[in-house]
């Protein structure tokens, strides 16, 4: 699969009504936390959660498809209101397509973002496969887009950036930001204090 010119992405990311997205890589940087108990740790970027409400506002479904298991993706996908879930998964494609079957969505419909060898053969299977800054030379040269951003710090936000942007939906989401925006209180402005000299007299010389 060889990278798309700008109108062919524009083409491919106007047709998604769903993206899925996987975790670790992805939404966060890659590097797994573990605690002195054995607990894990991920870290996820507040900008690309808002990015996934965006998408979800303009109808667009997302789901979470995974290798591993962890409570704190359950946590992070109910925090954000993503109802496909899908992890432990070891085959991407074939969850992919039973999601597709439940959703009654085509492949071409689905965009997904991945960041290393697992996700190539789903990569490969959506209508937009899209990557992070920082993955593999040999998954970028699989996907339709790559973005500026790495992993776990603004890819997914960027991703969903594309899609609303390819499908109109984008200056339409800002504009309503800007009019929930609270009004700027005035500003007022003291006026200067002038100081004023006493008057001279008029009187002159020393009285006789």
């Amino acid at each position: 699969m060889a990278r798309i010119g700008t109108a062919a992405l524009a083409r491919r990311a106007s047709r998604i009504r769903l993206v899925g997205l996987d975790v670790d890589g992805v939404l966060t940087d890659g590097r797994l936390y573990f605690g002195t108990r054995g607990e894990a740790f991920k870290a996820f970027d507040v900008r690309d959660g808002l990015g996934i409400r965006q998408l979800q506002d303009s109808g667009i479904a997302v789901a979470i498809i995974t290798g591993r298991s962890s409570p704190i993706v359950s946590a992070r996908a109910r925090d954000l209101g993503i109802t496909h879930v899908l992890q432990g998964q070891r085959d991407k494609h074939a969850s992919l397509l039973g999601l597709l079957r439940a959703t009654g969505l085509t492949a071409q419909e689905c965009a997904y973002m991945g960041d290393d060898w697992p996700d190539l053969g789903i990569l490969q299977a959506v209508g937009l496969a899209a990557t992070v800054a920082d993955a593999p030379d040999e998954v970028k040269q699989q996907v339709h887009w790559v973005a500026a951003a790495p992993g776990g710090r603004g890819a997914v936000r960027e991703l969903c950036r594309l899609v609303l942007q390819a499908q109109g939906r984008l200056d339409g989401l800002l504009q309503a930001a800007l009019a929930s925006a609270p009004a700027p209180a005035p500003i007022r402005v003291a006026a200067p204090r002038v100081r004023t000299k006493p008057a001279k007299s008029t009187t002159g010389g020393r009285r006789g």
